[in-house]
């Protein structure tokens, strides 16, 4: 039976869901009741994300357990393959998938990422260097993509 837990980070609140065969859902909310004990099958995934918030981690190595169909789950592996720091754009995704062609699909599939931050779909962005799409909202995007980037800018003003 999956349990679910909900954690404070600084883009919202985290719905973490999962078992003991790995974490199926990590979405993002706007708000919500924080819980206050953790099952244990979802402990390790709440300190590594806390860890990557707190800038102490680059990847994550809980059990993942995604539903999809063949196709997203193809998408989301490749997505486990983009650097911490590192953007590619969506071509370059479908590409990486073998077919220039199934940029569209790809596109679609990254929408519904069900594992927020941990399946990076965050870094694909477009080949004009826009941050388009993003399901959490762009602001978020924007956000994990500056705390990902090594060399943060300092405003001169």
């Amino acid at each position: 039976m999956e349990s679910t837990v909900y954690i404070k980070t600084p883009l919202g609140v985290a719905k973490i869901v999962g078992d003991a065969s790995g974490i199926s859902e990590i979405s993002t909310l706007d708000d919500g009741e924080i819980t206050k004990t953790i099952p244990k099958e979802l402990k390790e995934a709440v300190a590594q994300l806390n860890d990557y918030f707190a800038k102490k981690r680059h990847d994550f190595s809980f059990k993942l357990n995604p539903k999809g169909t063949e196709f997203q789950l193809k998408v989301w592996n490749e997505l486990l393959n983009i650097p911490f720091g590192k953007t590619i754009s969506y071509l370059d995704l479908a590409k990486k998938l073998g077919d220039p062609k199934v940029i569209r699909a790809a596109a679609s599939a990254n929408g519904k990422n069900p594992l927020w931050i941990v399946v990076p779909c965050h870094r694909v962005i477009g080949t004009d260097g826009s941050l388009t799409g993003y399901a959490g909202g762009l602001w978020r995007k924007k956000w994990l993509l500056e705390h990902e980037n090594p060399t943060t800018q300092q405003s001169l003003f």
